[in-house]
């Protein structure tokens, strides 16, 4: 059993904002690969459906970001899911706009979302970071993250949600390397993304 959580802050607000693609990414999975609808538990959306032929459970936090952590705590230990089958989508500042990088432990890099599960759970769970850039100065981050994605944004953000919901499978599976691949690719595709695949990503990458 897999626990795939995305990240974000509840209710309309909130919905389009950039620290939102969490929610976002979580949101495409279910719709690609016919989850039920998501239903109020674990004081948080959650959806229960299989991705190749693995029971997982669907994750959007309604505790805000800074206190993400309990419920995706109070899901885990109900279900007995250990730290290595527990999966979090997140935005990432230190990431360009619609790269998609993977790793597993190391810091939080600043991100409260992150910091509150590391506090309840322990810091070895599988991070699936969604670049949406750095407004270039500390003092903007606040605002930048909890501004919408502008429409000239809004396709790439559509397309890396996408690419990584049809690719689901490798999440379950796991192949981080394959997974990253087939995302980059899907970017390049319709023209967004790096100018070089992305290698393996380090603990503390």
């Amino acid at each position: 059993m897999l626990l795939l959580v995305g990240l974000g802050n509840p209710g309309a607000k909130y919905s389009g904002n950039r620290h939102n693609i969490g929610f976002m990414a979580v949101d495409a999975i279910s719709r690609e690969h016919r989850f039920p609808p998501f239903r109020q538990r674990f004081q948080g959306q959650t959806a229960e459906g299989s991705i190749s032929g693995e029971r997982v459970i669907l994750l959007k936090p309604e505790t805000f970001m800074n206190d993400s952590g309990r419920s995706v705590a109070e899901a885990a230990r109900f279900h007995k899911i250990p730290l290595e089958n527990t999966a979090v989508i997140h935005d990432e500042l230190d990431l360009a706009p619609g790269k998609f990088r993977i790793k597993t432990g190391g810091g939080d890099a600043g991100h409260n979302g992150l910091r509150s599960i590391t506090a309840h759970l322990g810091k070895d769970y599988k991070r699936l970071r969604l670049g949406i850039g750095h407004p270039g100065d500390k003092s903007l981050v606040h605002v930048f993250v909890l501004n919408d994605f502008s429409k000239g944004e809004r396709a790439w953000v559509s397309t890396l949600c996408d690419a990584v919901a049809r690719n689901a499978e490798l999440i379950v599976k796991p192949d981080d390397s394959l997974l990253q691949t087939k995302v980059y690719l899907a970017m390049q595709a319709a023209g967004f993304g790096d100018e070089k695949p992305p290698g393996p990503q380090s603990p503390s990458g």
